[in-house]
């Protein structure tokens, strides 16, 4: 029979961490790829026999890089925190790695947020990079350190069914993951040579917002719409900002000017 890693990815994830490890607890392993966690993550991780591998984090793209490399098994599945496996998408995933016809799988994921699931927004079927995989058919690019890139040397194929995600518990989280994606943003930026500036900021926040709202629909998932828009807006005004910010020297006056 097949055998099944699966890794997740935690840092300080002790309201989040159980579920995800109960929805794959029947997978053959998992491992937890943590930096640094300071709250109950590891402990709560050990109770499900999980595998724990201490990696400081450089990026997104090398975290994930480590993660595969940390896994035993040909086949992995990628989990974040905030995500949870459900019953039909184990059943689908134990049937395809008894005879994968694919060497990559893209999962849907269903996002539930402000007390709804969203249907539009972009966040529905959400597909971010392959989630199940060969783990010799995958590389993640190390230089990405958010919104990491990804290469498949293969076929790649989707499930049919959802995986669900609670990215968020309140507002409050909305806003400090516009603060960690903005700095993350302007790392990846800089390394591309990018340069910043306040009309850069404001065009692409506007053409965000517009994306996300209009056409994706945004406009019929109610209020989570429109602050799943706003937020995408503010994440890119603010990513381009803190680029002019540090290319421009803003906090401090030029000399003669004190």
């Amino acid at each position: 029979m097949a055998k099944l890693s699966v890794y997740i990815l935690t840092y300080n994830e002790e309201t989040k961490i159980e579920a995800a490890l109960k929805s794959v607890s029947w997978a053959d392993e998992i491992v937890i790829v943590d930096s640094g966690s300071t709250d109950r993550t590891i402990d709560i991780a050990k109770q499900y026999n999980a595998r724990i591998v201490n990696v400081p984090f450089e990026g997104f793209g090398k975290l994930r890089n480590s993660a595969i490399a940390a896994c035993s098994h040909e086949m992995i599945l990628s989990l974040d925190a905030d995500e949870r496996c459900t019953p039909e998408v184990r059943d689908e995933i134990l049937a395809i790695i008894e005879e994968p016809k694919a060497d990559a799988y893209h999962i849907p994921r269903r996002n539930y947020f402000m007390g709804r699931w969203i249907r539009y927004s972009g966040w529905y079927p959400d597909y971010r990079q392959p989630q199940l995989f060969r783990r010799s058919a995958m590389v993640y690019r190390d230089e990405d350190v958010v919104h990491e890139g990804f290469v498949v040397n293969g076929k790649i194929g989707y499930l049919k069914n959802a995986i669900w995600q609670f990215p968020f518990r309140n507002l409050s989280q909305v806003i400090s993951k516009i603060e960690r994606y903005s700095n993350l943003g302007v790392k990846k930026l800089g390394a591309r040579g990018v340069k910043g500036g306040m009309t850069k900021a404001l065009v692409h926040a506007i053409g965000n917002f517009l994306r996300m709202y209009v056409l994706k629909l945004g406009v019929l998932d109610g209020w989570p719409g429109f602050v799943i828009a706003m937020s995408s807006f503010e994440g890119s005004f603010y990513k381009y900002a803190k680029l002019a910010e540090k290319e421009f020297k803003w906090d401090q006056p030029p000399k003669g000017m004190e």
